[in-house]
């Protein structure tokens, strides 16, 4: 699993990284098959963005959040990524038969 983090007038901080990457870890927890990851987060005056897209078998799936807290944007993003590919997981497993 490739993880990409960049940054869009901010600049990633080791701790911004490590806590990015541990909550990345929970996607890789419910679906095996994912890539591709690439985060963006962006400062915009009073709003603090985190954005993803993850390529998994099949699909790109993409989420974002926008908060005052960097941290709780990353935590908002990175849930709704989860609920994502868990809904993708249940669909491919329902194809299958």
């Amino acid at each position: 699993m490739q993880v990409s983090i960049t940054g869009h007038h901010v600049e990633v901080t080791a701790a911004m990284k490590q806590h990015v990457e541990e909550k990345i870890a929970k996607i890789k927890r419910h679906f095996e098959h994912v890539t591709d990851i690439h985060v963006i987060l962006t400062v915009e005056k009073l709003e603090q963005k985190a954005e993803a897209t993850v390529q998994v078998s099949g699909a790109k799936i993409f989420a974002e959040d926008v908060q005052e807290d960097m941290y709780a944007a990353i935590d908002n993003m990175v849930d709704k990524l989860d609920r994502q590919i868990i809904k993708h997981k249940e669909k491919m497993q329902s194809h299958r038969g």
